[in-house]
């Protein structure tokens, strides 16, 4: 447990080095949010609110989702892939880590430093040109905690098992690329999965992806309370064990597979 904490205090340290590319992704993420919120006020119009959404919950959601863009790197990730590739996969495998264990350290210390330094930058952002909503009492913060560290595993364990297929292919990016687009448009950050026929809501929920921002957003907003809130975090729970434990299967067969081939 210790080496896991190193790894994940170099690791944010490491983003905290990144202050040009910290700032931009700040801009970007900040311009795009506010371009979504302009298109979600043209569409609710004189509308109070849409299946249960007012246009201030709306509005904080492409807040929330942008501040989640880092956090979660939904828009991809290759950097197993990369290590695969370059031959780095050879030495970190004998590391006196798990190799999944190894990446996720690496990771949490990435997405605490972005959170800390693009999430909460871009609700503080929001707060001071929107009045959005801000959770309410210790349960519904505490909630979004939870929501947060298990979406991030989801994401994490999701985008490593991903990164697997440059064990079985010389060139893994469209895999890749085709994955985590399809993940981003399953995942709720388009717009809200509510806004959606019940047929896709039906579609997604059968996929890890909606819990990797959908469900954070409904925590954060307060529309899921009481049972409804310890079930969508019970999902939660359960794709995260689910993805951690195919992430695993899948690195054994990929590092027998290495070692049959001499790599």
């Amino acid at each position: 447990m210790r080496l896991f904490w190193e790894l994940s205090k170099l690791s944010f340290a490491r983003q905290l080095n990144y202050r040009a590319a910290t700032l931009a992704g700040l801009v970007t993420n900040l311009f795009f949010g506010l371009l979504r919120a302009a298109v979600l006020e043209a569409l609710y119009g004189s509308r109070e609110e849409v299946v249960g959404i007012s246009l201030q919950a709306a509005i904080t959601y492409t807040g929330v989702t942008q501040a989640l863009i880092a956090f979660t790197m939904i828009f991809g990730w290759y950097e197993v892939m990369d290590s695969v590739y370059s031959g780095e996969v050879a030495s970190d495998l004998l590391k006196p880590m798990n190799y999944f264990t190894f990446w996720l350290a690496r990771d949490v210390g990435r997405a605490v430093a972005t959170f800390l330094l693009r999430g909460l930058t871009i609700m503080a952002a929001y707060a001071l040109i929107f009045p959005i909503i801000v959770p309410q009492g210790a349960e519904q913060w505490l909630a979004l905690v939870v929501a947060l560290i298990l979406a991030l595993l989801v994401s994490f364990a999701w985008r490593f098992l991903v990164n697997l297929a440059a064990f079985w292919t010389p060139n893994a990016l469209g895999i890749g690329r085709f994955a985590f687009i399809l993940s981003w448009f399953l995942s709720g950050f388009l717009m809200p999965l509510r806004f959606f026929p019940d047929w896709f809501q039906a579609i997604c929920s059968l996929t890890p992806f909606p819990q990797v921002v959908n469900t954070v957003v409904e925590v954060y907003l307060g529309l899921l309370t009481g049972a409804d809130l310890l079930r969508a975090l019970g999902v939660q729970l359960l794709w995260a064990i689910g993805l951690i434990l195919a992430s695993q299967l899948v690195l054994r067969a990929g590092v027998r597979r290495l070692v049959i081939l001499g790599g």
